[in-house]
């Protein structure tokens, strides 16, 4: 997994090409605030050939952030982001490699009758009950234990630095709140054990809609009682303190709720995910920094914010609008081309935004 030692000496093989604020500490470690995403793209050959050498070329080139699933591109993202740690001219220790478990992952293609795969890959082996699959959507443990087996196996390494819950509001479709933290508790008191026998570093939430809407929402999840989950279930599985180290949700210049939008109670009163997660020691992975792609086209980027934006390009600018949010370690940007990389990468050249400059955006 990664080490101090490792990412601090990746630190120091790069940072002279990147502005002040582009390595972010997580835990002990060092990391790029710009990462790569894995989610886009069809489960085909030539796109696995594309992802590998886009991550090659972005560890190469100073990010050392990769995030990955499960479910994404049916188990070949996983397998691509294991390829390319083994061919890159990286030390393995150098890189953070977060994942994902909840969705039922389909292995390799899409199968002809995905209702038959499910039952026969989860229910039938007791790995859930048929009850706990809600879309396609599974909280139990024994089915997130396989979950992780597997993803250790198809990335190839002995431990995974960040594994996520993977959008657990899809839940609440079918069960009432309560059920749902009950769920979640249970989970992740199974990933606290993992993280005792040396499986995972750390695990976190990761979501799209549930940190960044009202209270109100049928989508909500209240991310102090996720906290208190947390303890409860460390507390539980015999850890001295919680491994819940991280949240991941969608923010950009168009999608900026996990900053406005203030749903989550802290001690001075309702405050936004952002500041929560800042106040609560929990670091922030942004996804859709540059909302797949859309960002990247000129005049997408309101002009009184892209005026305050360091950046030669929109992606750029759109890049390091996420990286100036409060609490954001690292934004993560869907990059299925190597001819990218160097675009996006180059966004960390420039320092983003400071606070008052990005808290006078809202004004």
């Amino acid at each position: 997994m990664a080490t101090r030692t490792a990412t601090w000496a990746y630190r120091d093989r790069f940072h002279e090409s990147f502005a002040r604020t582009y390595f972010r500490r997580f835990s002990t470690s060092l990391v790029s605030s710009i990462g790569i995403g894995t989610y886009l793209g069809d489960p085909t050959d030539a796109v696995d050939e594309r992802y590998g050498a886009t991550i090659v070329e972005a560890f190469e080139h100073g990010c050392n952030v990769v995030d990955t699933a499960i479910n994404y591109r049916n188990q070949r993202s996983e397998r691509v982001v294991g390829r390319a740690i083994d061919t890159a001219a990286v030390d393995r220790e150098a890189v953070l490699v977060a994942t994902k478990g909840g969705f039922v992952p389909f292995d390799g293609a899409r199968p002809p009758n995905p209702a038959a795969y499910v039952e026969s890959t989860v229910a039938d082996p007791g790995l859930a009950t048929r009850d706990e699959i809600v879309r396609g959507n599974c909280l139990a443990p024994d089915f997130l234990e396989w979950s992780l087996d597997r993803s250790l196996e198809n990335l190839d390494l002995d431990a995974i630095d960040l594994y996520y819950l993977h959008n657990p509001e899809t839940q609440l479709e079918r069960f009432d709140r309560s059920t749902v933290y009950d769920r979640i508790e249970e989970a992740f008191v199974r990933l606290e054990a993992r993280a005792l026998e040396g499986d995972i570093r750390h695990y976190g939430v990761s979501t799209w809609e549930a940190f960044r809407v009202p209270d109100s929402h049928e989508r909500y999840l209240s991310l102090p009682e996720i906290v208190r989950r947390a303890r409860r279930a460390a507390s539980r599985a015999g850890a001295s303190s919680t491994h819940l180290r991280a949240i991941q949700l969608p923010f950009n210049v168009r999608m900026a709720d996990a900053f406005t939008v203030e749903a989550h109670v802290g001690p001075d009163g309702p405050t936004s995910a952002l500041w929560f997660a800042a106040d609560a020691g929990l670091d922030v992975f942004t996804s859709a920094s540059i909302l797949q792609g859309e960002l990247a086209n000129e005049g997408t980027i309101p002009l009184a914010v892209d005026r305050r934006l360091s950046g030669d390009t929109p992606a750029q600018r759109a890049i390091n609008f996420a990286r100036s949010a409060p609490g954001v370690t690292c934004s993560l940007v869907g990059t299925g081309s190597s001819e990218h990389v160097p675009e996006n990468v180059a966004a960390g050249t420039f320092e983003p935004m400071g606070a008052a400059a990005f808290d006078a955006v809202f004004e």
